[in-house]
């Protein structure tokens, strides 16, 4: 899992589009690229094209 100049890769938490599903075989959703899987989506986009998720938006946590 590298990342371009020691990056911190980016986490699903803190994501807009993340969600947790309610299908206990495939946990974790993203909205943006409309897939769910057993894993943070982020592991599968970084696997599948070796680049940080281009859809990531930063969770806006002034309304909690």
């Amino acid at each position: 899992m590298d990342t371009e100049q020691g990056e911190k890769p980016l986490g699903c938490n803190n994501c807009t589009h993340f969600y947790i599903t309610h299908d206990a075989n495939f946990r974790y959703g993203c909205r943006a690229l409309d897939f769910k899987s057993k894993r943070q989506p982020i592991l599968i986009v970084i696997e599948a094209s070796g680049e940080q998720c281009h859809y990531f938006q930063k969770k806006d946590r002034g309304s909690l």
